[in-house]
């Protein structure tokens, strides 16, 4: 066309109405422009001739789909497809589930609490008469927990002494010789007073129905066989303690259908030790110590028994369990094994073969010589605190308000005594500590840190005895005991705790031709824990050699978490070495709190860094919140000092506060220890320390990588 101006006045028409047509076109929604420039092609003219609008008509309400019957009737339709599918879905869940219940594939558990019994048992106190009545049936009175002693002079101790409280038959139960080697063991017969106890004790949970009495009287009779037990094993754990539930956990672990059979020298079922000196005692519920539960760092409640009764397995049943599991065989003891033929001995003449062993035996208390020769009135009221009734004992005690005497200023003598000072403030008692050391913890920390606790621990209502020794024991009027010292000081009192340290249960050592280190005790093993072929040792009774520290046997519950761990899983093929520095706790009373790894003794050279501390960096502070002896989670500090000590021993200054710090244990200039004074969470950082084996020219910089000062 010509690129003039409209010579006519139809053109010019023309020409308007294809502008008019363009303006409507831009005006347009875009989704509509690009769906006609798709279908005429986006690269046309937009004044294209023959465009017309007049098809495309707007949409409006008339257009949209109409509703096909009522809302209320199609939503009540859905809802019933709905909950049809819903029934059916839950149906054949229930319905899987009863039947794999029925085939035992799978079990419910609720919880201790919750849990039901069989007949006749009705509440919690029931629940346990009925599992002690079931523990009465399998060992005799006279095999308990203690281990065989080394000498005669030490027998008639030991037996009164730890078995008191723990059930018997009502009648003296004959056991037969082990068919074994080892010549039958002889084991005292227990003081009056205390079969009595235990008469009373049992009478008191044997049920009164005729047919469960009559159950009772059969079992005592055939006592002495133990058929219930499999011939043969996977995995044997010779002891219950904490070694060998963290061993058995590891085994399950890496086997979960590993066949487990444990075989305990007590009646109870594997429980923790360290709440029998520390937590039970600051609660103020009498009904929960009783049940022997306690309140954990967050608060909340639980037992001192690792597992309920029904994780373990029937032992009668281990054999058969497709699936495997963990028996309990309760108030046994092997005597012997023979590591060769694999092959167990068991005190009532029983025997056992297995393919894999463990020997966590743990350890005995120690005595004193000066109560060799007491008699039974004396003896009754002396206590070489170890287990569960040994608490029950010492509490009943203390619930009466009496004076209480301990003996020993380690670990377990100074959270006892601090423990009982809490404790008998509310009952009107007294306890008295002695030991022969300057101060409390005298062979684990510096001298002028041990003084300063011991200032603490009076604080508790403690009387404490330093640098004496009990040279003579006398009964005394209204069966109390007289206690005399070296320095000629006489003490009357009530009841006797000798907390004085552990010795380790060896004796499959000597009768099984194992190696027992004459250093430091216990069976001798390499870093894998293995003592021979197949068989390995964990916890207290283990001597082993520390890559870094070299040969070491510690008697603590982490060390026992961690060797018992070790052992399990080496006993499935692992091969691993003990690599690992175990730590260690004490909590005396709500001020002092403190952790600890590696060698700490008080005969080495020590390097000190303290600093003040606030109420959240000791125990005190969740000791008024919850009633019990646990450790702060905070480290915030307030007008921080720091203070350097060598280990040259002095008491504190007037104005020193050893609230919050770090201590270091030099051998050749080579930290080979650390305390953690009032300080919490940083034991990874310790763990590091020690094994890197370094020397430090200036401790105090290592001490910053602790947060000591942090704000």
């Amino acid at each position: 066309p010509s690129t003039q101006g409209p010579s006519t006045p139809a053109a010019a028409r023309n020409k308007m109405f294809r502008c008019g047509s363009l303006a409507s076109r831009i005006a347009q929604p875009s989704s509509r422009v690009a769906r006609h420039g798709k279908a005429r092609g986006i690269n046309r003219s937009h004044c294209d001739r023959g465009y017309s609008n007049a098809s495309k008509k707007p949409m409006t309400m008339n257009d949209l789909p109409q509703p096909q019957g009522s809302w209320a009737k199609r939503h009540e339709r859905m809802q019933k497809k709905y909950n049809l599918q819903l029934a059916v879905g839950l149906g054949f869940a229930g319905f899987t589930l009863f039947a794999a219940k029925q085939s035992g594939l799978v079990n419910f558990y609720f919880g201790p609490g919750k849990l039901k019994f069989g007949k006749g048992v009705e509440s919690k106190e029931q629940e346990a008469a009925a599992v002690e009545e079931e523990t009465i049936t399998e060992p005799p009175a006279d095999v308990e927990s203690e281990a065989l002693p080394e000498t005669p002079a030490e027998t008639p101790l030991a037996a009164p002494i730890d078995t008191e409280s723990a059930a018997a038959p009502s009648a003296p139960v004959d056991t037969k010789p082990a068919s074994a080697p080892p010549t039958p063991v002889e084991v005292p017969a227990k003081p009056k007073q205390v079969e009595e106890a235990a008469i009373t004790e049992s009478s008191a949970v044997v049920s009164k129905s005729e047919e469960d009495a009559k159950s009772a009287s059969t079992a005592k009779e055939s006592a002495g066989k133990v058929s219930d037990i499999p011939e043969h094993v996977p995995y044997l754990i010779i002891g219950a303690g904490t070694s060998s539930v963290a061993a058995f956990r590891a085994i399950k672990a890496k086997d979960a259908k590993a066949k487990v059979l444990v075989i305990s020298g007590e009646g109870e079922n594997p429980y923790m030790r360290p709440p029998l000196s520390k937590e039970l005692w600051y609660s103020d519920d009498i009904e929960a110590t009783n049940k022997l539960r306690f309140k954990q760092w967050n608060g909340k409640e639980r037992s001192i028994y690792f597992e309920h009764e029904e994780y373990y397995t029937p032992v009668k049943e281990l054999a058969t369990r497709e699936n495997g599991g963990i028996s309990i065989v309760k108030g046994r003891k092997v005597v012997k094994l023979d590591v060769h033929k694999k092959r167990a001995f068991i005190d009532d003449g029983s025997e056992v073969s297995y393919d894999k062993c463990l020997i966590a035996t743990g350890g005995t208390p120690k005595s004193l010589p000066v109560f060799d020769n007491a008699g039974e009135d004396i003896l009754k009221n002396v206590t070489l605190f170890r287990s569960v009734s040994d608490f029950q004992r010492l509490h009943n005690v203390a619930q009466q308000g009496k004076h209480i005497t301990i003996i020993g200023g380690g670990f377990l003598g100074s959270e006892l005594a601090c423990a009982l000072g809490y404790k008998l403030k509310a009952t009107s008692g007294s306890v008295t500590q002695i030991y022969p050391e300057a101060g409390n913890m005298g062979r684990v920390l510096p001298e002028y840190l041990s003084k300063w606790t011991t200032e603490k621990v009076k604080s508790e209502g403690v009387e404490i005895i330093p640098n004496s020794f009990v040279e003579e024991v006398k009964s005394a009027k209204d069966e109390k005991v007289k206690l005399k010292l070296n320095t000629g000081k006489e003490i009357v009192t009530d009841h006797v705790v000798v907390a004085v340290g552990l010795e380790p249960n060896v004796e499959l050592a000597q009768s099984s031709g194992l190696e027992i280190d004459d250093t430091h005790g216990g069976f001798r093993v390499n870093a894998e824990l293995e003592a021979r072929s197949n068989l390995w040792v964990a916890g207290d009774a283990a001597c082993f050699f520390d890559i870094k520290l070299g040969r070491r046997r510690v008697e603590h519950h982490d060390h026992a978490i961690v060797s018992g761990r070790l052992a399990g899983e080496n006993m499935t093929g692992s091969g691993k070495p003990y690599w690992h520095q175990s730590m260690f706790w004490s909590d005396l009373g709500p001020e002092v709190g403190y952790e600890a790894i590696g060698i700490v003794d008080s005969s080495l050279p020590t390097v000190g860094v303290f600093a003040k501390a606030t109420a959240k960096d000791t125990p005190k502070a969740v000791v008024e919140a919850t009633g019990e002896s646990l450790r702060s989670e905070t480290e915030q500090v307030a007008d921080t000092s720091s203070l350097m000590h060598s280990s040259d021993p002095h008491a504190p200054l007037k104005g020193e506060d050893y609230g919050k710090g770090i201590i270091f244990y030099l051998r050749e200039n080579i930290v080979v220890g650390i305390v953690l004074w009032n300080v919490y969470n940083r034991m990874p950082i310790a763990r590091k320390i020690i094994k890197d084996g370094k020397s430090y020219d200036d401790l105090s910089e290592v001490a910053k990588l602790f947060s000591l000062h942090s704000e």
